[in-house]
């Protein structure tokens, strides 16, 4: 859902939003953030490469924004460089993996067009996490493949991150 009128690129990367908004052909438009289990799953995960940063060589950053096209910029919940990362302070060329963290509010139709604009752009890998459900999913211009293990790998074997390490705790249901 757009947040206002359109705008120009320019105008968009000047304007701070909070949380940080899509932009697509000059319209702003709304993430969906802001609930625990989301910020759980964004926190853990960045923190896992943060541990492991020496020996992957590779670098996270959390909701910064990447322009897959002249006038369309993404903000990935968590981006992952290689590493010397780039100096600039918006991605303008493909990083080695984008991942979306779902939210309750989200639709597939929505979370289709932002996949769809990473795998344009050329990201190798790109991931959706549910961390309400504890599910994976690497895409690719074939499809959604469920991480079945509870790994979410990389295409390169590079990264083999699991699931169990980086998603909140399941509630133990006790009935009374």
């Amino acid at each position: 859902m757009g947040v206002g009128t359109l705008i120009s690129a320019e105008e968009y990367l000047r304007t701070s939003y909070h949380p940080d908004c899509h932009y697509v052909d000059g319209e702003v438009i709304e993430r969906n953030v802001g609930q625990k289990n989301h910020s759980y799953a964004q926190t853990r995960i960045a923190a896992w490469f943060v541990q492991r940063i020496e020996a992957l060589r590779l670098e996270p950053f959390t909701e910064l924004r990447a322009q897959v096209r002249p006038h369309r910029f993404r903000v990935p919940d968590v981006l992952v460089s290689g590493m010397p990362s780039r100096e600039e302070q918006v991605f303008t060329s493909p990083p080695c993996l984008c991942i979306e963290i779902v939210s309750p509010d989200d639709t597939i139709s929505s979370l289709q067009d932002v996949l769809d604009d990473y795998l344009a752009f050329g990201v190798p890998n790109v991931w959706v996490i549910d961390p309400w459900k504890h599910r994976g999913w690497a895409i690719s211009a074939a499809g959604w493949a469920t991480a079945t293990d509870g790994i979410m790998p990389t295409s390169d074997g590079r990264v083999a991150l699991p699931l169990a390490e980086v998603l909140p705790p399941r509630l133990i249901h006790n009935p009374s």
